[in-house]
């Protein structure tokens, strides 16, 4: 159970999960993943984030498999079987679990329209420690190969949610690269930012755990906030399954292309982690609020170390009112 006296001493504890549930395999992901929250529930913890894409998993095959070949032709079918509806029962045990721990939680899901046989979203789910549903946001624009199999995102693009130890705030993968989007998350006040990343890059990129960490530091740094960086792991089933060529096998057979989950201070300090790519895991921290308010002292740059009359940003939100959501 969380510590009560946690918002008003301005101090909480945070978490984040280091894993990846069983491919395509939304029961087993979901038994995971509320086995997890217990136990960040039993560690006190405040808030837990977890990884893009976690039920059921992320479409990673698209690195390595042609498109419109028969692997992942099939693959991407049980992507969609296996997703996630938002009045489904899986959201409704994750809020169970939620309540029932005391804490808050930010899931990734791979998110079914109803009543569509192909529609889907990769999407986050806040959920407070009642068990209540805060609301959801949807990738603005799936990724490489995820846009064969995600439609971009509708609804609230850029929330910031109002929780009872202060406004937080998440982004999708390579969304927070995106400057616009991260000025625009800074503006509406995020204290508390998940970013969440799937199990591994392609062969072409960055290491991950480089690119996740110089994004999510300068991220930090300009909205004078922490940043919760969760992130997947390369399983053996992955490894097995995956590989289309034999560099592909030596690729995903080295664990370590993977992982590298991360608390940052909101003055732009690594505070845990970065999480090996090997080793999956809860990875805590003690965060103290008020370091947004000594960060922005310093550098508000959406604030008063802002120019509003040389520069401005406008943001077509489909409502209006989620400026303030929550």
């Amino acid at each position: 159970m969380a510590n009560p006296l946690g918002a008003a001493s301005g101090r909480i504890k945070v978490a984040v999960v280091q894993s990846s549930g069983p491919f395509l395999n939304r029961d087993g992901c979901l038994a995971q993943a509320l086995d997890w929250i217990a136990q960040a529930g039993r560690e006190a913890v405040d808030l837990v984030a977890f990884p893009e894409g976690y039920i059921p998993g992320h479409p990673l095959w698209f690195h390595f498999h042609p498109v419109t070949g028969s692997q992942s032709l099939a693959w991407s079918a049980q992507l969609f079987e296996n997703s996630v509806e938002i009045d489904g029962p899986e959201v409704r045990a994750i809020c169970q679990a939620a309540r029932a721990a005391g804490i808050h939680v930010v899931m990734g899901v791979c998110e079914r329209l109803p009543g569509t046989t192909g529609t889907m979203f990769n999407s986050q789910l806040f959920i407070d420690a009642e068990g209540r549903l805060l609301g959801r946001r949807q990738k603005l624009v799936p990724t490489v190969g995820e846009r064969i199999v995600h439609t971009p995102g509708r609804g609230p693009m850029l929330p910031v949610f109002k929780t009872a130890f202060g406004r937080l705030s998440g982004l999708l993968c390579g969304e927070n690269a995106n400057p616009l989007a991260t000025f625009t998350l800074a503006a509406r006040g995020t204290q508390i930012h998940v970013a969440s990343w799937p199990s591994h890059f392609s062969t072409n990129e960055h290491p991950m755990v480089d690119a996740i960490t110089f994004n999510t530091l300068s991220l930090s740094y300009q909205a004078s906030c922490f940043v919760l960086n969760a992130c997947g792991v390369i399983t053996s089933e992955m490894a097995e399954l995956l590989p289309y060529r034999e560099q592909d096998r030596a690729f995903l057979s080295n664990r370590l292309n993977g992982g590298g989950s991360s608390v940052i201070g909101a003055a732009s300090r690594i505070l845990a982690g970065p999480m090996p790519g090997d080793e999956e895991g809860l990875l805590c921290a003690e965060i103290d609020l008020k370091d947004c308010v000594r960060a922005k002292v310093v550098h508000d740059y959406s604030g008063h170390y802002n120019r509003p009359d040389v520069f401005t940003l406008s943001v077509r939100d489909p409502d209006p009112r989620l400026f303030d959501a929550g």
